[in-house]
């Protein structure tokens, strides 16, 4: 895992994100009765070359996320500060400028690629969007270098995506997301929907890309292993929220919340002798709804070490070893 240099410069800040999808009923009259809270006041930061891992099960609130630091949604509240821009006020003409910089590499191979484009043309269509190359010739030869880049033939091109694996379909993906040369890349499930020899084969990919052109990613994932070999700083989400932040390793090593230190536990031991004679306690009861979560603290209804101040009052990120955080009033 590369060592992130000390001092380095915030590229992302978010600061009190909240994204409220509002619930109506009737048909003609169309009365409001709630909001689902998918994420409900988050803070991180992300610095210039670094690797952020976003966990949690499913439901949390990763991919919405995400699709606000893409501006595909407009939050509610809250500040999203790319390189000092607040992102989340831009009009629609800023944002054009803003997408060369920030791109996305796509859950589904299969759906999120043109099956009436060539490959050549996928890779291609966001040069010609942006007008970053109107040479014609040229963007050609930019695509196949793209795909070189990306572990796979040049004469790719010529190929539709039905032609192809899911793994070489996922190269493709990240091939057009470097068409623009971007600063920071989300990576919203880039390898769920694979195999598991052809997500080693990505994730070495995405390392050596990070290396190669200085990129820096938001890595969505549930896969802990996967997020533990390519991510510098892990955050866990829980029903909208951020319980816990901290270094890779101290995270893994050393977890506090308890909602962390449930979920990885919950991960499967290789070797079946260990796994057999492991104790292992499942997480009680359910994840609350979104559009009505319990107050206070979301995790107490479901937590081993509640007590009756979680009941009342949200526990906020607390710095309780150096550089790791967590939002629980109980753990010291």
């Amino acid at each position: 895992m590369t060592a992130l240099a000390d001092g380095a410069a915030p590229l992302l800040q978010v600061r009190g994100l909240k994204m409220h999808f509002p619930v109506t009923e009737g048909m003609i009259a169309r009365r409001h009765i709630g909001d689902v809270k998918a994420v409900d006041g988050v803070d991180f930061t992300i610095r210039r070359g670094e690797t952020l891992g976003l966990v949690g099960e499913s439901g949390c609130g990763k991919t919405t996320m995400g699709r606000c630091i893409l501006r595909l949604e407009k939050p509610t509240a809250g500040e999203i500060l790319y390189d000092g821009v607040d992102i989340a006020k831009l009009g629609r003409r800023e944002l054009v400028a803003l997408r060369r910089r920030i791109q996305v590499i796509f859950q589904d191979p299969y759906s999120s690629l043109n099956p009436r484009q060539k490959v050549g043309s996928i890779i291609e269509e966001p040069m010609r969007v942006h007008g970053v190359e109107p040479d014609r010739a040229r963007r050609a030869a930019r695509a196949r270098e793209l795909l070189s880049v990306c572990g796979l033939n040049p004469n790719f091109a010529d190929r539709y995506p039905h032609e192809m694996s899911g793994g070489q379909r996922q190269r493709v993906g990240i091939a057009r997301a470097l068409a623009l040369n971007p600063e920071f890349i989300v990576c919203d499930e880039a390898v769920s929907a694979l195999d598991v020899s052809i997500q080693a084969q990505i994730i070495n990919l995405l390392e050596d890309l990070r290396d190669k052109f200085n990129l820096t990613y938001l890595f969505i994932a549930h896969d802990l292993s996967v997020v533990r070999h390519l991510c510098q700083r892990v955050a866990v989400m829980y029903l909208g929220r951020v319980v816990e932040l901290a270094a890779c390793d101290e995270l893994f090593d050393n977890p506090l919340h308890p909602y962390t230190r449930a979920l990885l536990a919950a991960v499967p031991v290789p070797d079946p002798t260990v796994e057999a004679t492991r104790t292992f306690q499942p997480v009680v009861g359910e994840v609350p709804s979104p559009m009505n979560p319990p107050p206070g603290c979301v995790f107490h209804p479901r937590c081993p070490i509640a007590v009756a101040e979680c009941r009342r009052t949200r526990p906020e990120l607390r710095e309780l070893r150096p550089a790791h955080w967590v939002a629980c009033s109980v753990v010291q």
